[in-house]
């Protein structure tokens, strides 16, 4: 799966998660730049790509993520 493949995957849970499409997705996007993207729904969205891909997360890995790129780049190596 390349990176293009992973950021539709990971935009596809932020729009069933969030249910709206009004962001634009890239690799330097955060929670800050969408509506709607907070603690809780941030731990949804993790679950809901976690289920999609069927990898788990390792706990480190997500306290290092501060972007989509960096959710990416951990999704790559998991797969």
């Amino acid at each position: 799966m390349n990176k293009e493949e992973i950021l539709e995957k990971v935009k596809s849970a932020l729009v069933t998660v969030l249910e709206h499409d009004n962001f634009q997705l890239t690799e330097d996007t955060t929670a800050h730049d969408v509506d709607g993207w907070e603690s809780v729904t941030h731990m949804m969205i993790i679950s809901e790509i976690e289920a999609s891909l069927n990898i788990k997360f390792k706990l480190m890995d997500l306290m290092n993520m501060n972007s989509v790129g960096d959710l990416v780049r951990i999704i790559e190596s998991e797969l």
